[in-house]
C-alpha cells in the first residue's frame, strides 16, 4: 500500500499538464502589469485613433 503513494506521488510530481496553465497565468499577469503601467499612454493612443476614425468617417 505504501509503494503504491509513493508511485502515485512520483508521478504526480512528474506530470508536467498544469504546467501550461501556471505560463498562460503568468502571462496574463505581466500583460495587465504592462496596461496597468502604460495605462495613460495606452489611452492617448485609443482617443487619438477615435478621433481619427470619427473625423475622417464624414469624408466618406
Amino acid at each position: 500500500m505504501k509503494k503504491e503513494k509513493i508511485k502515485t506521488f512520483r508521478q504526480f510530481i512528474k506530470e508536467e499538464d498544469g504546467m501550461g496553465t501556471v505560463e498562460v497565468i503568468l502571462i496574463i499577469v505581466v500583460l495587465v502589469g504592462l496596461v496597468i503601467l502604460f495605462k495613460d499612454q495606452i489611452t492617448k493612443i485609443v482617443n487619438n485613433l477615435f478621433d481619427k476614425i470619427t473625423s475622417q468617417t464624414g469624408k466618406i
